[in-house]
């Protein structure tokens, strides 16, 4: 394991430095590591929450209502737990000297794209051909 990278509180990649370099990998290696946090606390809370909001209801209406509520918490908390895979990911990525660059075309991602959606995997420019094909052979 290498020392960490100096890293300004105020730092932002820039297009006239070199890509992916020590600097900006330690930048998205944070953002990634801080936005995993943050899921893992939201996900704490609501596990926290459901279990203090086990209770009898008698109200039938109410009852539904809480239901409803705590099927739409826990489908959240399971697309956050795909979303905390494809941090892993991309924490391996950047381990791996692969982060950044497109898996389809090996192209550099740009770092506005990344730092907008620090998962991505491609290119803008692949992940729509990725969408169009994927809408044009979706069985509807």
């Amino acid at each position: 394991m290498k020392a960490e990278a100096f890293l300004p509180d105020d730092y932002r990649p820039a297009e006239d430095e070199p890509f992916m370099n020590e600097r900006q990998l330690e930048y998205f290696r944070r953002k990634l590591l801080n936005w995993k946090a943050e899921l893992l606390d939201e996900s704490r809370h609501t596990i926290e929450g459901l279990q203090d909001s086990t209770r009898n209801i008698p109200d039938i209406t109410d009852r539904a209502s809480e239901e409803t509520d705590r099927a739409l918490e826990l489908r959240t908390r399971d697309r956050q737990r795909k979303l905390v895979a494809k941090i892993d990911a991309a924490l391996r990525r950047i381990d791996e000297g692969e982060y950044g660059y497109c898996e389809v075309t090996g192209e550099p991602i740009s770092l506005k794209r990344l730092d907008a959606r620090p998962i991505a995997t491609m290119t803008l420019e692949a992940q729509e051909r990725h969408e169009r094909r994927e809408k044009v052979h979706r069985d509807d």
